[in-house]
């Protein structure tokens, strides 16, 4: 045991005649702030969806078997380019048959006012011979008669014809119908049907997205809106404040950025009784066709926060649901502040709502390893202090 004893004293001796200091006490160092209230610009973010302008169902105007489809999905299509081609031949027999009506018509309407024509004469030349009392009353009462007929077959018969030429018309239309064209210029959504199939006016033949401008639609709050839109601003200045709102970003769920910016169009709607909150727009530019028709993604749009207190978040402790920032007291001690907090969005600061004031200095950097009531040092302070 003796020998244990020395062994370990002569081990010890040693170590310090070998230059191994035993460990020491050492007081840490903080980085500290003064409290003071600044602009930050906050992006807004929101859940998106796009929107083309024109969004077109394409359906038939009349029924008929489906000759030929024109374009493919995805295409992009001029306005007015045929998209679908349905069997014209029942209405070109409609057309045919209606122009045939039509002649008859006014083959009818002619006859018709060659009989007025005569009608009026013998009436004429009796009302002459009555004056002169060579024929009856009862002849040229006939006669008026008669006269009378004939101007009314002659009316039916200019109605007839009306009718016909309107038959004609409606023909020439659903002829026209055979032919589906594109209303505007987009894109091809998904086509359902196939040629062969036989279509009518509740057939879905494609969805056309007019895409040379895209809108994203997206929901929020009335909260949000009344921040952005004072409740006593008059119509026209609303739209003037919307046209001076920033520029927004889409940015596409795989995190991509839109390159083109968009512009709010509109921040107020109809609000929905049961989420409280309304849908807006902003309209994007769609130039290379690169946006489509529901595809999902989220609008920043940044706007600017004035004279409020900004700190770094890792000034910030959490502790269960506090927050806590500590503040250093005149005699360079640190007390924990309970505070709240808003997130800026920018990932390093958060926008201080309660707990402290202008002036106040808190513990900016190494706030984790900072308990109550202990002393912190300002190096930095102190170098710039020297100088002095």
């Amino acid at each position: 045991m003796k020998t244990f004893k020395w062994t370990l004293m002569l081990g010890i001796i040693g170590l310090a005649s070998c230059g191994i200091d035993e460990p020491k006490e050492t007081q840490s160092s903080f980085e500290t702030m003064t409290v003071k209230k600044s602009n930050i610009e906050l992006p807004y973010k929101f859940s998106a969806r796009m929107k083309g302008q024109n969004d077109v169902t394409v359906t038939p105007q009349v029924s008929g078997q489906l000759m030929r489809i024109c374009v493919t999905e995805g295409q992009q299509v001029r306005r007015g380019q045929t998209l679908f081609i349905i069997d014209s031949r029942n209405a070109q027999h409609e057309l045919e048959a209606a122009k045939a009506n039509f002649q008859a018509a006014q083959a009818n309407l002619t006859a018709a006012t060659a009989q007025a024509n005569s009608a009026k004469l013998e009436y004429e030349s009796n009302k002459n011979l009555f004056e002169k009392k060579i024929v009856s009353s009862y002849m040229l009462q006939n006669s008026q008669n008669s006269y009378n007929q004939a101007q009314a077959a002659v009316s039916q018969a200019k109605a007839a014809v009306s009718q016909a030429q309107a038959a004609v018309n409606q023909a020439k239309v659903n002829l026209g119908f055979c032919t589906i064209r594109a209303t505007v210029s987009g894109i091809i959504g998904e086509i359902p049907v196939r040629t062969g199939d036989q279509v009518s006016p509740m057939t879905q033949l494609t969805m056309l997205s007019g895409n040379t401008t895209m809108f994203a639609e997206f929901s929020v709050t009335e909260g949000i809106v009344e921040a952005m839109v004072k409740n006593d601003m008059k119509a026209a200045e609303v739209d003037k404040y919307i046209a001076s709102l920033p520029a927004a970003t889409f940015v596409m769920k795989n995190g991509t950025e839109y390159p083109h910016k968009g512009r709010v169009v509109s921040l107020t709607g109809v609000v929905n009784a049961e989420t409280g909150s309304l849908t807006s727009k902003v309209s994007f530019p769609n130039p290379e066709g690169h946006l489509y028709s529901g595809i999902q993604g989220t609008i920043v749009m940044p706007f600017a926060e004035k004279d409020v207190i900004v700190i770094p978040q890792q000034a910030v402790v959490r502790m269960q649901d506090k927050s806590l920032v500590y503040k250093v007291k005149a005699d360079s001690t640190a007390t924990a502040v309970d505070v709240t907090t808003e997130d800026t969005g920018n990932g390093k600061d958060f926008i201080v709502t309660s707990g402290l004031n202008v002036g106040d200095r808190i513990v900016a950097v190494g706030a984790n390893n900072v308990t109550e009531g202990m002393r912190v040092l300002f190096p930095v302070e102190a170098k710039s202090e020297e100088k002095k």
